[in-house]
């Protein structure tokens, strides 16, 4: 099973290519990826697995736009997601990914870890237009 040390293994690598993270209390990392995206990626060394969680945005106040971008959003799972997917927590989007830890090595690390930051830089456009309506 991949220990808290080697997520943070997999962490340095991933900092090699231009991220930075740090640790904020045992096994719960902020990750700040490189790129034009301002976001901070959340990685949770929580056995069985680990998690990788994003705020995206804040929920829009109406109940007509909160539907449609909810519906939008499971599409958005549906067809363009290969590794986590959009959630409501209190009042905010998120994107998740979990990870089992049994068999995991650092490509799958990585590719769930460029999923999200791949499926952001595509979404957050259209997702940002949400943020206006309320």
């Amino acid at each position: 099973m991949v220990t808290k040390e080697d997520i943070e293994g997999f962490l340095d690598r991933i900092s090699a290519e231009g991220a930075s993270y740090r640790e904020v209390e045992p096994g719960l990392f902020v990750v700040k990826p490189n790129g034009e995206l301002d976001f901070d990626l959340v990685v949770n060394y929580t056995p069985p697995v680990v998690l990788l969680r994003v705020k995206v945005m804040s929920l829009p106040k109406g109940e007509n736009e909160l539907a449609t971008l909810s519906r939008r959003l499971l599409e958005l799972n549906a067809t363009d997601l290969v590794h986590g997917s959009y959630g409501i927590e209190e009042d905010s989007i998120v994107m998740t990914e979990a990870l089992e830890l049994a068999h995991l090595d650092y490509e799958e690390f990585q590719a769930a870890y460029e999923s999200i930051n791949v499926a952001l830089a595509s979404h957050l456009r259209e997702l940002g237009t949400y943020r206006q309506a309320h």
